[in-house]
C-alpha cells in the first residue's frame, strides 16, 4: 500500500473532529499531502485550510497543480512567504500572516476561513509544528495549539499538524501528545 492511500485510509477511520499528529519523513512529504488533499478530504467532502509555515504556499499550490489536485475547496494560511520574501505571484485562495510568529493572527486567519467556507466540515493542515518550533517559545505555542485544537473540536472540523521525523524533539512530541486524539506514522506497506 502507498504512502498516499495509507494516511488517506487512516484518516477515515477517525470519527468527525479529530486531532492527527502526522509524523512524516521529507521523503514522504507531497505523498501525504496528495492523501490527505486528494484522498480524504474529497471522499469526506471537506473544506481544506492548510497553513504553511514551513515552505511558501505557492510552492505548495506548484506541487499540487503538478499532481493535478483540484484547488477549489483547498485554501492557504501562509505565514512563511513574507519573511522568506516570496510573495512574487499570489494565489486566489491564499491570505498571507506575516510571520510564524503571529499566531493569534494565525488563529483569526483560519476563523475567518471557516466562517467563509460554511456549509461544508473542514480539515486543518497545520504544515508543520517543527517550524513554529523554531519561531516561537514552546509555552506559547504549547497554548497556541490548545486553542486552535479545542477550536476546530467545537467547530467539527478535522486537525492535522505535520511533525517532521528528522527534526522531532522531546519538547515537540509532549506538546502534541497533550493536544492529539492519535499520533499516525506516514510510511507504506
Amino acid at each position: 500500500m502507498s504512502v498516499t492511500t495509507n494516511v488517506a485510509d487512516k484518516l477515515l477511520t477517525l470519527p468527525e473532529s479529530s486531532a492527527v499528529a502526522l509524523q512524516i519523513r521529507a521523503e514522504h512529504y507531497f505523498d501525504v499531502i496528495r492523501g490527505i488533499l486528494d484522498n480524504f478530504a474529497v471522499k469526506k467532502e471537506l473544506d481544506s485550510i492548510y497553513i504553511t509555515s514551513t515552505i511558501p504556499s505557492q510552492s505548495i499550490v506548484n506541487a499540487l497543480q503538478v499532481l493535478e489536485i483540484d484547488m477549489s475547496d483547498i485554501y492557504f494560511v501562509d505565514c512563511i512567504s513574507q519573511i522568506m520574501m516570496s510573495l512574487a505571484s499570489k494565489h486566489e485562495h491564499t491570505i498571507y500572516v506575516e510571520s510564524p510568529t503571529m499566531l493569534e493572527n494565525l488563529m483569526l486567519k483560519v476563523e475567518y476561513l471557516i466562517k467563509r467556507t460554511e456549509g461544508k466540515n473542514d480539515i486543518v493542515i497545520l504544515d508543520s509544528i517543527n517550524s513554529l518550533a523554531i519561531h516561537n517559545n514552546t509555552k506559547i505555542l504549547s497554548e497556541f495549539l490548545h486553542l486552535l485544537v479545542n477550536n476546530l473540536r467545537a467547530k467539527k472540523a478535522y486537525t492535522v499538524i505535520f511533525s517532521m521525523e528528522e527534526y522531532r524533539s522531546e519538547d515537540i512530541s509532549n506538546m502534541l501528545n497533550i493536544v492529539v486524539d492519535e499520533t499516525i506514522v506516514a510510511a507504506g506497506e
